[in-house]
Order: structure tokens, then C-alpha cells, then sequence
């Protein structure tokens, strides 16, 4: 299924996506789960789901006797997803499906949760009015976006080799995917949610080596796809070598900031 919200993953680039953007969103995804107060039993939607980081750990919460579902519109994803479901949990269910049109009845769950997707719908809106569908009255929702890109010094420098590479368009869509929880707080009030929260949560990531890691990062994300398709995987390597300078050659240990937004149906 194509994906439509512009973060499109093709080939071999989900299994990449699994390896590579797996640091940055570890200490996030455990603050996601924790935020919807899980327990055992518990019914849980991970919306845009990806490689299914974040419905294995609340898979790991809900336990046995509960029910997890991972919906996401990129096919290649939820393979990777459904290869790496260690199925010592309950069964996760994962879909393709869009997040404004879910294959779920009403109220079925006592949770959703979305890690670092809702920036992405292309109508926000009607996404979260058919998250409020599927969410059980006084179901949690929580979701993940990255706060502004000046907050993350890792992600500037991606900004700058984008710039040098590939030109405004691509700088300004990556930039367009930061600083999302103004819409995203608003958006869930419209469509019937209560008791909006939101708060910054910063994390010092200890990252890999960079001379592997940064090049890897990339070709695991739409931007460096854009990259490799107008310039090749020297254009690719050029961009991870810009990076890699604009970042201090004394650590791989960098800050990132996510909002997390929560709220109640």
C-alpha cells in the first residue's frame, strides 16, 4: 500500500529503519507506554505503527490475557513488524491500514498509542476523529512528536546536509516534521478527546559509532532515500560525511527532544 503521508519507506529501507532508528526512539517509546497506564488485560492500538517498536512494548505490558493491534499504510513495514514480534507476548495483530480509515469497531480500545507518526497524516483531523472512534470512553491516547529541531543537535546537522544536497524542498519537508504538538493537542480537542496534556521529554542517546551509524540513519529515512534517488549512494555518503562535521568529533552522546501529548476520550 503506498504510504500517504510522505514518510514512504521502500525497498530494503524498513529493515534499516528497524536497525538504525532504533536508539532514538527507545527511551521514548518506554515513556509512550508508561504514559497510557497499562495493564494487564489491557486492548492497545500503536497507530502508524512502523516496524512495531512500541506495540512490542506494550504488548509486553498488557500480557497474555491482553490484545495489541499495529496499524500502519506502508506494506513494508509491517513485515518487518511481524518478522520481528518475538511472540512471547499476546499476538499482535498488525494491519495496513490508514489512520483515517482503521478496520477496528467502535470502542475497541482501552488505549492507543502513536510514536513519532501523527506529524505525518496528511489530515490530522480526521485521523484522530476516527482514533476517538476506535477508543473506549476514558481510554488513554498518547503520541510522540519531536519537539523543535534547534532542540536537537544531531538533526540540525541532518537539516544542513540536506540543504547542501538536496536542495530547500527537502530541508523544508524535514523541518516540517518537528514542532507538530501545537497541531496535534489541538486536533485531538476537535475531535471529542478531554484533559490535553503535553510536556517535553529530553534524553541524552548514546549513539553508535558515527562513521557507520550516520550513513546507515539516512538511507533508513525518506530524506536520505530522496538523496539516493537524485544523486546516487555517493550523494548519500557526501551527505553522512556533512553531518558528521557538523557534529563535535568527541562524542556520539547527543540530546533529543520529543513532546509527549496525552489525553482523554
Amino acid at each position: 500500500m503506498a504510504d500517504a503521508t510522505g514518510f514512504d519507506l521502500k525497498g530494503s529501507a524498513p529493515g534499516r529503519y528497524e536497525h538504525y532508528v532504533a536508539p532514538l526512539m527507545a527511551p521514548f517509546v518506554t515513556a509512550l507506554v508508561e504514559a497510557v497506564d497499562l495493564y494487564p488485560g489491557a486492548t492497545v492500538l500503536d497507530l502508524a505503527c512502523g516496524t512495531g517498536f512500541a506495540a512490542r512494548a506494550a504488548a509486553a505490558q498488557a500480557g497474555p490475557a491482553g490484545r495489541v493491534a499495529g496499524a500502519d499504510v506502508n506494506q513494508g513495514m509491517l513485515e518487518i513488524a511481524v518478522a520481528r514480534h518475538p511472540r512471547l507476548y499476546p499476538d499482535i495483530e498488525f494491519t495496513a491500514a490508514p489512520a483515517d480509515d482503521l478496520p477496528y469497531p467502535d470502542a475497541t480500545f482501552d488505549a492507543v498509542i502513536c510514536q513519532q507518526g501523527a506529524q505525518f497524516f496528511p489530515d490530522l483531523d480526521a485521523a484522530l476523529t476516527e482514533t476517538a472512534r476506535v477508543t473506549r470512553p476514558g481510554g488513554r491516547f498518547a503520541a510522540t512528536v519531536w519537539a523543535r529541531l534547534d532542540d536537537s543537535p544531531y538533526f540540525i546537522a541532518q537539516q544542513r546536509a540536506l540543504e547542501q544536497f538536496d536542495g530547500r524542498e527537502a530541508a523544508e519537508s524535514f523541518r516540517a516534521a518537528f514542532a507538530a504538538a501545537d497541531r496535534l493537542a489541538a486536533a485531538l480537542d476537535r475531535a471529542g478527546f478531554h484533559s490535553t496534556t503535553r510536556r517535553d521529554l529530553t534524553y541524552a542517546i548514546d549513539l553508535p559509532p558515527l562513521e557507520d551509524y550516520v550513513a546507515g540513519h539516512l538511507s533508513a529515512i525518506p530524506w536520505g532515500q530522496s538523496l539516493v534517488d537524485s544523486g546516487g549512494e555517493e550523494a548519500l555518503a557526501r551527505a553522512a560525511d556533512t553531518v558528521r562535521a557538523h557534529l563535535p568529533g568527541s562524542t556520539t552522546t547527543f540530546p533529543f527532544t520529543a513532546t509527549l501529548v496525552t489525553a482523554i476520550r
